[in-house]
């Protein structure tokens, strides 16, 4: 089947940079430079998928997704905006949109959303959404991956708070949207707030807002984005970043459910989720009184701990070909299949990065390799060197005593973890018992 996609923008690179990123596969690109031009296609043409920018000359991408609403009311709209217009895009997404990126538009976020706009359509107010959206793009067949799945469903159709904890590369964001998108609030507005690039001194009024006159700059009023996602959900990235002095004011807006504005008489009631998440040992930052644990108590209602890729190497290999399909269509490239011995080193390596870090590494080797496979050569340096590990040096070629070593520098190095050290050779448990059983390397207990 082929998705055709309308990209709608009055500037001639941006249409250039979308289309480039997004025309893959079984995928027809459409563009238009006005929300005029979009609309004569919209009425001609059926589409997966419209993406517009809110700002134009002529028609706004507000006005043109009122009107696309009118002719096709399950046609998924999304709108690119600036900074400055997040408010009116937010307020676009109660008419319809299905959601908003900011500019820059990240285009590895933009591509995931769009692949699951494909797969899944467009979410039903108060439905669940299919089973395929519950993870948006969480890929992992570990227990531990496993169990954060089943946090997922059992938590996401309450109004707790959820505090999810995880290093840098882990796919925090991707939980927290993966809870709101199979919330029944998944027709409301879902709002991340990254708590580590908004300045201190401009964080208050980011959050809550301000009235007109509040300060020299405040020449109208504007809505915080605690309010803009009435209805829905704030994602606090990194809450444990948090001024110190806001923290409070946070706190308070839990406690009582509604805000201020700066300089504002009224208190506006607010019906929000908060979710939060942190890279931080917490436990650490409240005996060190950098983390209020009043605070602390109001946003973990239920914690979600993501395990690092070094503690599922079994999702290594599966994340690796993920990512080598994606990027190999990406860039047009023939390549079939990750050699063993590059596998090996994937799995070797601590991956500090974590997800992250091995989606970047793909896309690199994807780039770099002039073969049909990636080998261990078109790995970083610091990879190649672990892959050389895993055959240690001998003095004569005796093929069962290579192997019998390599099994046991396996085993040694995942603390004789059977199902870890199968993963780091390449092969299935199954296979990995076998060739112990007969080397006479298994247990006692297990013979």
């Amino acid at each position: 089947m082929v998705h055709n996609i309308l990209i709608v923008d009055d500037e001639v690179n941006s249409l250039k940079v979308l289309s480039a990123a997004l025309k893959k596969g079984k995928t027809e690109i459409d563009t238009a430079r006005s929300g005029e031009e979009a609309l004569d296609l919209i009425k001609k043409k059926k589409y997966s998928i419209v993406i517009s920018d809110f700002k134009m000359g002529g028609m706004s991408g507000e006005q043109l997704l009122e009107k696309t609403k009118t002719l096709s009311p399950d046609l998924p709209f999304v709108l690119l905006t600036a900074h400055g217009t997040i408010e009116l895009a937010v307020n676009a997404m109660r008419k319809g949109a299905y959601t908003y990126l900011t500019k820059p538009v990240d285009m590895n976020l933009l591509e995931s959303m769009v692949n699951d706009i494909l797969v899944n359509g467009m979410p039903k107010t108060g439905k669940a959404a299919p089973a395929k959206l519950e993870f948006m793009n969480i890929i992992g067949r570990t227990p531990a991956m496993q169990e954060v799945f089943s946090l997922i469903r059992r938590v996401s159709k309450t109004d707790a708070n959820i505090l999810i904890l995880g290093e840098s590369g882990t796919g925090k964001e991707l939980v927290a949207r993966a809870i709101h998108y199979t919330s029944l609030r998944v027709d409301k507005p879902f709002i991340p707030i990254d708590c580590t690039t908004i300045p201190p001194e401009l964080m208050e009024s980011e959050l809550f807002g301000y009235e007109k006159g509040a300060f020299t700059c405040a020449v109208e009023r504007k809505l915080g984005l605690i309010e803009m996602a009435q209805g829905g959900t704030t994602f606090f990235d990194e809450i444990g970043d948090l001024d110190f002095v806001l923290q409070k004011k946070l706190l308070r807006f839990l406690q009582e459910k509604e805000i201020r504005r700066i300089s504002g008489k009224e208190k506006i009631k607010v019906d929000v989720r908060v979710l939060s998440a942190t890279n931080r040992n917490i436990e650490e930052s409240l005996k060190n009184d950098e983390f209020r644990s009043d605070l602390y108590y109001r946003l973990n209602v239920i914690t979600i701990r993501i395990p690092p890729l070094r503690e599922r190497i079994d999702d290594i290999s599966i994340l690796a070909n993920h990512y080598l399909q994606h990027f190999r269509e990406k860039n047009k490239k023939e390549i079939r299949e990750i050699e063993h011995g590059a596998l090996a080193a994937l799995n070797s390596y601590d991956w500090p990065g974590n997800v992250r870090e091995l989606e970047n590494v793909m896309e690199r080797a994807v780039i770099l390799c002039p073969h049909d496979t990636i080998n261990v050569e078109c790995l970083p340096k610091k990879m190649q060197v672990l892959a050389g590990e895993e055959y240690p040096e001998i003095k004569e070629f005796n093929l069962p005593e290579i192997e019998k070593r390599t099994i046991i520098k396996a085993l040694d190095k995942t603390s004789w973890n059977q199902s870890r050290a199968a993963a780091l050779l390449g092969i299935s448990r199954k296979q990995l018992r076998t060739k112990m059983k007969n080397l006479e390397l298994l247990p006692v207990s297990e013979k």
